[in-house]
Parts: C-alpha cells; sequence; structure tokens
C-alpha cells in the first residue's frame, strides 16, 4: 500500500488517467498576467548597438512573441516594457507580437517569422522536434522549475475525483495539441476557452462541468495560492471557494524562453545573458511578474524536457498532428453572466 493507504495499482491508474486528459493543457500551460506591487525601478547597464543591418538593428530588428495564454492585449502590455528593457541591456532593437494561438507562435519560429518566443513546455517540445527550435531559459516562479496543471470543478457540481468528469463537459485553455488522444472518448463534449482565466470563468458561471488550467508552482502546502485562478480573485472575489482543484499531474518543466534555428550565437547568447541580468532588476521583477507571473529565469537545455517526449511516445502522442490547423476557440460569456 501507499503512505496514503491507497493501492499502488489504483494510484498508477489515477495518474495515468490524469496524463492522459491533460494532454491539451500542456502546450497552453503558461500563467498569465496578474497584478502586483511595483518595486523601485533599478537601473541596467547600456550595451553598444549591432551594425546597420544586422540582427537586433532598427532595419532589421529581433522579433519576439509571446503566446496568448490571457487577453492578447493585455500580454502585449507586458511584453513591451519588458522588450523596452532588454533592448537597453542588449542594444538590439526589438519587434513584439502576441500571434492568435500557441501553434501560430510556433509556426512562426519555424518560417523565420519570430526569432525569440515565450513558449509553454509542450509547445517547446513541438517546436523543437519539428523546426529544431533551442530552449535558453526557463521560468522560476516560488523557487520552483516545475508546476502541476491541475483539474478544476465547481464545489456545487457534486464531482470531488477525476473519474467523475467522465461524460461530462470539459474546458480546455487551448488545442495546440488536442489531436494527440482522442480525449473526447472520455468527456461527453470539450471546448476550447480562449485562456486559462476564462476556464476558471466558465466553471465558475456553470457552463462547464469542468476544466485544466496551469496549477501550483511550490510543494509547500502552505505556500500562497499561485494557480489560474487567483488572478481572477479581483473580479471574482470567492472564486477559490466556489472552484475547487479535483486532481494535478506530476511536476512539469516551466515554460521556456526559446529562438529559432540560425539566429546567430552571438545574439542568441547577448538575449540570454540580458534577460538573466534583468531578472535580477527591480523594474525587470516587476515586468516579468506582470508578463506571466515569473520570480525568476534560470539556466535550461532541451533534455530537461525529455519527461515530456517520453510520456508523448507511451501517450502515442502525434507532434505532427499536433501542429495542424486548430479549431476556433469557443467564447465564454463574461464573469456577471453567471447562470
Amino acid at each position: 500500500m501507499s503512505p496514503r493507504g491507497v493501492h499502488p495499482l489504483r494510484l498508477a491508474r489515477r495518474r495515468l488517467l490524469s496524463t492522459l486528459l491533460v494532454v491539451p493543457v500542456l502546450a497552453a500551460c503558461v500563467p498569465g498576467a496578474a497584478p502586483t506591487p511595483t518595486p523601485a525601478p533599478s537601473a541596467v547597464t547600456p550595451a553598444s548597438r549591432p551594425a546597420a543591418g544586422q540582427p537586433g538593428s532598427p532595419e532589421n530588428p529581433l522579433r519576439m512573441a509571446f503566446v496568448p495564454s490571457v487577453d492578447s492585449q493585455r500580454v502585449l502590455a507586458a511584453g513591451r516594457p519588458l522588450a523596452d528593457l532588454l533592448e537597453q541591456v542588449t542594444g538590439y532593437r526589438f519587434e513584439v507580437s502576441v500571434p492568435t494561438s500557441y501553434v501560430a507562435v510556433i509556426e512562426a519560429l519555424g518560417a523565420g517569422k519570430a526569432d525569440i518566443a515565450w513558449l509553454a513546455p509542450f509547445a517547446y517540445v513541438l517546436a523543437h522536434d519539428r523546426y529544431r527550435v533551442e530552449v535558453i531559459l526557463t521560468t522560476v516562479r516560488q523557487g520552483s522549475r516545475t508546476y502541476r496543471a491541475q483539474f478544476i470543478a465547481h464545489v456545487d457540481a457534486g464531482i470531488q475525483r477525476l473519474e467523475d468528469l467522465r461524460g461530462k463537459r470539459f474546458a480546455f485553455a487551448d488545442p495546440a495539441s488536442e489531436k494527440g488522444y482522442d480525449y473526447q472518448t472520455f468527456f461527453r463534449e470539450v471546448v476550447f476557452a480562449g485562456g486559462h482565466d476564462k476556464v476558471v470563468i466558465a466553471v465558475y458561471n456553470r457552463q462547464v462541468d469542468g476544466g485544466a488550467t496551469f496549477g501550483r508552482s511550490s510543494e509547500d502546502p502552505n505556500a500562497p495560492p499561485t494557480d489560474a485562478r487567483v488572478r481572477l480573485q479581483s473580479t471574482l472575489p470567492d472564486v477559490l471557494q466556489k472552484v475547487r482543484v479535483i486532481a494535478e499531474t506530476d511536476p512539469i518543466p516551466n515554460d521556456t524562453v526559446s529562438v529559432r534555428q540560425g539566429l546567430p550565437p552571438a545574439v542568441v547568447e547577448r538575449v540570454r545573458t540580458g534577460l538573466l541580468e534583468l531578472a535580477q532588476t527591480g523594474r525587470g521583477k516587476e515586468v516579468l511578474r506582470q508578463l506571466y507571473q515569473i520570480d525568476g529565469l534560470a539556466e535550461a537545455r532541451d533534455s530537461d524536457y525529455d519527461g515530456l517526449r517520453r510520456k508523448a511516445q507511451i501517450l502515442g502522442f502525434s507532434f505532427e498532428q499536433a501542429l495542424q490547423p486548430a479549431p476556433t476557440p469557443v467564447a465564454t460569456p463574461t464573469p456577471a453572466a453567471r447562470y
């Protein structure tokens, strides 16, 4: 028996089920912007500018793409100040964008239309294995380089465990990897809300029976919550009481900062070291927190994500199918439209 009295075979089955069902959310698990206190600004070290026409020059800016884990305008509003700071540190000029989906960011890297991207873990694996995109940094939250994806349900829905969602209506944030596993044999209906915050709202409003979002980072049970519900507390003060976590995955590597194949090594290194420098400054910490609730950045390598590859192989997950065009996300009503 396990330490908690659960039979090992039953525990293994439960973990496998959570893995099978969470595949669609792994590609989309990037925490979004959240209001934070403003620390005192810190200066950054100015850098020399590249020659005209070189990568990072005004004529040839580096294109940095952010995934739309929440409303695109909110992401862009946080991404532009980060690019401004990075320009001071590196001397490069940056152009920022928030493509329409996770798949669109991957395709932009593959087509050379983006040079740098902030990718969720499974999205990174897709981009690397298809287009040789390389990770240069990973994010850190609450001192952790990993997080857990979570399944949520309304407290009044009568759903206590993962198995209770069988035959129910379920919401994912984004369909970037949904074609790798026929989860529709488990759920009665699946919708794509278009963001983790919208999944929480759909569950809160009882529009769906359950949903999958990014979960906690810290393994400390006493640490303050940091999952997708938290950023909605300003508009839904009782969201933590009304929307409960019913299951979690095993730890998953955090999201990445990644670069396209063929970007000059000297450019990659200056961007990497520049971001690490910014992450140590007061202003840099502020904009990273506003962007994706990031507390810091750390070194990373592709092998850090081999566990996800092994899991995908076990599940028969197809990277090729995952990069096919995705269905249009389903709109989610506002918090006031409760029924």
